[in-house]
This record gives C-alpha cells, structure tokens and sequence, in this order.
C-alpha cells in the first residue's frame, strides 16, 4: 500500500521530531480517551493508542528501542509495534527482543500474516514469533494481523515461504473469501499487480463518491518519518507537516490544497481536474476502487507537474510505485 521498498532511500526517522509529534498525538488522546487509560500498561487496539510500523521497524531495532522509550517518556498509552518477523530466526533471538522492548514500555505486538508476507518470510518465524509474543505481553496484547491466513497456513501446514501464484493454486476459486477488498485493501501497488482479481469498473461508476470522510476521520491515521500527516491509508496524500498538527486540526485552507478540494467534492472532480489541466486519460481495463482511479490520477499529475502540489508527498511514494509499475500513467493503457 505505501510501496515500501529496498530501493527507498536510506532515511530513518529523526527522533527529536518524533518526540514532539508524539507529545502533540498525546494531548489530543487526553482530550478523548478515558483518564484511567494513562495509568493501565497494556491495552491496545488496531484503531486505539498508537503502533510503530515502517516499513519494517525492526530493520533498525536500535531506533525501534529508543522510539518506544520517547513514546513511554511522553505517555503514549496503547503502545505497539507491527512486525512481519524476518527477523525471528531462533527462539532465543525472538524472547530476547520481544523482552527488551517488554522492558523497555511497549505494551504490545502486532504481527503480520498475509500471502505477500510469506512470498517472503518463512511461516515457522511468523509462528514462532506469535508464540513467544503471547509468552511475553499476553494473549490479550497481541494482534495477529489478519488469523484468517493465520489459521489457514497453520490448516494448510505451509512450511518456508511461498510464492503468490502458488497460493493461488492452494485456494483455487475462492478468491471472495481469502482476496476480498475487506481484507486486501484495493489501493496502492495492489491495485496494479492484483487488478486481475478483482471485477473492474469504469472511472465514471466512482464520480459519485467523495473522500472527505477518508480526510477528515479522527482514527487510525499514519506519520510518515518524513512527518507527513497521512489521512487513513491514503497513502502519498499529505494534510501537512504532523510537527505542526495545531495548523492541520485548525482546519486547511484548501484553495492551497487543489488535489484534497477536488478529493472533498468528488471522484468526478479529480478526474475533469485532471484530465481539462493534465491530460489524463481514462485505463481502458478499469479500475477496482475508487482509490485505485484516485491513485491513478494522481500518479499521471505527478508526472506532468511534480513540484506543483504540496500534498503529493512523499515525492518518493510516487517515484518508486512508478519505476516499479514501469508504465506511463494516464495515458490510457493497461498492464
């Protein structure tokens, strides 16, 4: 969905920043969270408290550590961290860890489990790491992320890794099941690489709907580390700089913002915007979501006017996801 990659520069988040967005994040959970879930140490949710991810946070596990102890010396209650479990090569390595950061103040794991992860990472260290998670924090303080493919991999005894196609092969038909938007969102790379999944539409059947509500929600939205202020899983849309969230949650002056204003009143707007002042072309193959015509439009603005909108950040979201696609968007083709 963010287009994480290798390929992805070598920046790491500053930590002095994200001492200060995590001390602005904290003043508005006490605005809305009870006042008795400062003083619990471990209660987390998908959509409550705040979850360090990446990327892969324990690429750097020396700034994983020192993030966790900034979040706990600011008060961020519900404090968890996402793994996808490379990392988890022997039982002593993944206890050693898990405790640390146990000791450290992190409340919690959630751990990764999907058919891309293990195109990837072995299923017995996804295993083993919820195992030793569950010894370590509690089987209340871990997520398995999603048990659906959990349960299936331990039914389907998968052993190693194993490759998407053949995944395919192992579920045969029953893609509405094990490949539904609800569990696969329809956006990012994911839109390009599985389009053939999924029933497409042309790009007048989402005019109708508007993303305000994807924008504005107060839950579960992302900081980036480059401190990008990312509404929900709208990835390389930008409200602004999180340092500075009081300019954000005052409210955005979208005459400023062309992208986010056509985004408020409609799909139908971010298309005529984009094709009267871009060029853009419909994809003859259709598009699976509403956010797959957004990503597409943006990614064809992008080309044609890079520095000209603020809220495509960050630029390399769209750098990357277009090398890796290979393709010139908005010109009407598929792949």
């Amino acid at each position: 969905m963010y287009v994480c990659s290798p390929r992805w520069c070598d920046y790491w988040i500053d930590l002095a920043g994200l001492r200060v967005v995590l001390e602005k994040l904290v003043s508005c959970f006490r605005l809305y969270y009870p006042p008795e879930v400062f003083h619990r140490r471990r209660l987390l949710g998908l959509n409550y408290g705040l979850h360090l991810t990446g990327g892969e946070p324990f690429l750097r596990y020396d700034i994983l550590l020192r993030a966790v102890e900034v979040a706990k010396d600011v008060g961020v209650p519900g404090l968890f961290v996402e793994t996808n479990c490379f990392w988890c090569t022997s039982r002593e390595v993944v206890y050693e860890r898990f405790r640390e950061l146990y000791d450290r103040g992190l409340d919690g794991v959630l751990i990764s489990v999907n058919p891309f992860v293990i195109e990837f990472v072995p299923f017995e260290r996804i295993d083993l790491a919820v195992e030793i998670a569950r010894e370590v924090f509690g089987e209340g303080n871990v997520i398995v992320f999603y048990p659906i493919y959990y349960h299936q991999f331990k039914v389907l005894g998968v052993r190693g890794r194993l490759r998407f196609e053949d995944y395919l092969s192992l579920i045969g038909s029953d893609y509405g099941t094990y490949l539904s938007p609800d569990l696969i969102l329809p956006m990012g790379r994911a839109v390009y690489r599985l389009n053939y999944i999924y029933e497409r539409y042309p790009a007048k059947y989402f005019f109708h709907e508007n993303c305000l509500y994807d924008l504005t929600r107060p839950w579960h939205i992302h900081v980036d580390c480059f401190f990008n202020y990312v509404p929900g899983y709208c990835a390389g849309l930008s409200l602004g700089d999180a340092r500075r969230l009081e300019d954000i949650l005052s409210g955005l002056d979208l005459d400023n913002y062309p992208i986010l204003r056509a985004l408020t009143k409609g799909l139908g707007e971010l298309y005529r915007f984009a094709v009267e002042n871009y060029g853009y072309r419909e994809r003859k193959d259709g598009y699976v979501s509403k956010c797959h015509l957004c990503l597409d439009i943006r990614l064809h603005i992008f080309q044609e006017a890079r520095d000209e909108f603020y809220e495509l950040q960050p630029r390399e979201f769209y750098e990357r996801l277009l090398e890796e696609l290979g393709m010139r968007i908005g010109a009407g083709g598929g792949i």
